[in-house]
């Protein structure tokens, strides 16, 4: 995540959280130049794991790269799920209360956190996917009963 300095002044993100109602992050619109930068910037375990996320490669879900969200910038970020996923690599060395304290900012919002280490992602992508799949497997939202149908005269009838 990169940071800015000043308050929040204006954007918002808008969208389903898990429990399926409208949520409200702000986001501060002067990120969006320097996600920008970032997205033409990325580290190589960045372009690695985003090769898995895009085009709805995890189970369906939509993930963003480089998401302004409040002041900050996460790597990975699924709005469905509000779902962050960082990748901890040699610009986060010596700034884990840093982290910490953003991170625990974003929680706040209702965001939740995976956190991977650059190698691991390198070297492991397998078990790094195999731990994005659980958390969704365990944490994903249950439908809308009101959008699933019904059962009319033994016939499914979509409402």
């Amino acid at each position: 995540m990169v940071p800015l300095p000043g308050g929040v002044r204006g954007g918002l993100i808008i969208y389903k959280n898990m429990s399926l109602k409208t949520k409200i992050i702000p986001y501060n619109p002067d990120l969006k130049s320097l996600a920008k930068d970032l997205r033409r910037n990325m580290t190589l375990s960045e372009v690695l794991l985003w090769n898995e996320l895009r085009k709805k490669q995890m189970l369906g879900y939509d993930f963003d790269r480089q998401k302004p969200i409040n002041n900050f910038i996460v790597d990975f970020y699924c709005k469905e799920l509000s779902l962050a996923i960082e990748i901890d690599g040699d610009t986060h060395i010596y700034r884990y209360d840093y982290d910490d304290e953003r991170q625990k900012t974003l929680e706040k919002l209702g965001v939740h956190f995976l956190r991977f280490e650059d190698i691991e992602v390198k070297r492991n992508m397998n078990n790094v996917l195999r731990v994005i799949e659980d958390w969704i497997q365990k944490k994903k939202p249950t439908p809308n009963p009101s959008r699933e149908g019904s059962v009319k005269d033994g016939n499914l009838k979509k409402v």
